[in-house]
């Protein structure tokens, strides 16, 4: 996409999914979160694909429902990680959809 295609859009990056904690740091958020916890990430060229389309993908879900294994495959399933396998990515795609479900 050029960037001039996204004039007068909000655009996010990865670098604006944390949120501030209101002391001068950052809360991750639940998709890095899981990331970190899951080890679903190597070199990290591929990183910030996963966590945009993933968190994305799971906040525009109803998060009280449970994620299904064909929801957890397509979310994953955009982006190329040649580094982990996808098994901890899908892992940290169901952590993360449970920490969503669960968060106030």
């Amino acid at each position: 996409m050029l960037a001039v295609q996204a004039a007068g859009h909000d655009v996010r990056t990865v670098e604006g999914l944390a949120r501030d904690d209101g002391r001068g740091g950052q809360v991750l958020h639940p998709v890095q979160e899981a990331f970190r916890e899951c080890h679903a990430l190597q070199c990290g060229f591929c990183t910030p694909g996963f966590l945009m389309t993933i968190a994305a993908g799971l906040e525009a879900r109803d998060s009280s429902v449970e994620i299904s294994d064909e929801e957890v495959d397509e979310l994953a399933g955009g982006n190329l990680c040649r580094c982990t396998g996808y098994a901890n990515i899908k892992k940290a795609v169901r952590h993360a959809a449970a920490a969503m479900r669960d968060a106030p």
